[in-house]
């Protein structure tokens, strides 16, 4: 770990303390060279999970594109950016915890929506629209369980 001041690459640790709900470590450390104190945040970055697409093709997973949906789908809701780092990173937990390291893009998107259904309800018909790739406003009409037919 290189000191954020001096960037000299020789530092302790002086303490370490793991971070609520196991999302990683609190290391307080300190630089050999120039003595200043710093903090660090460590988690999780590399998942060796593998996506499997509608279509077979395998895939690594990629938080980032799972955070842009989920962004997208909260656009201009009251959906604060800690409370979709949340839902990503429990889904990330549930994945982690799998006996298998190779995942179905539809299971995962299956995760979000629930989630996504007790943070808010637009956001949750926004990702499904997306996700269940409707033909038509009638499978969607359906999907939301509304009894009246929209004509085309």
């Amino acid at each position: 770990m290189n000191c954020p001041y001096c960037d000299y690459d020789d530092t302790s640790v002086l303490e370490s303390r793991s971070l609520p709900e196991d999302k990683g470590v609190r290391r307080r450390r300190e630089c050999k060279k120039c003595s200043k104190r710093f903090t660090t945040h460590e988690k999780i970055v590399n998942l060796d999970l593998k996506v499997i697409k509608k279509s077979g093709v395998l895939e690594d997973y990629d938080r980032e594109k799972l955070l842009k949906g989920v962004k997208k789908a909260c656009y201009k809701r009251m959906v604060s950016s800690e409370v979709i780092e949340a839902l990503v990173d429990e889904i990330e937990m549930k994945l982690l915890k799998r006996q298998t390291t190779q995942i179905k893009s539809s299971d995962i998107g299956k995760m979000v929506l629930n989630r996504l259904k007790k943070i808010d309800e637009l956001a949750f018909m926004r990702f499904a629209s997306v996700y269940m790739d409707f033909e038509d406003a009638n499978q969607f009409r359906l999907f939301i369980g509304c009894p009246v037919k929209i004509n085309n």
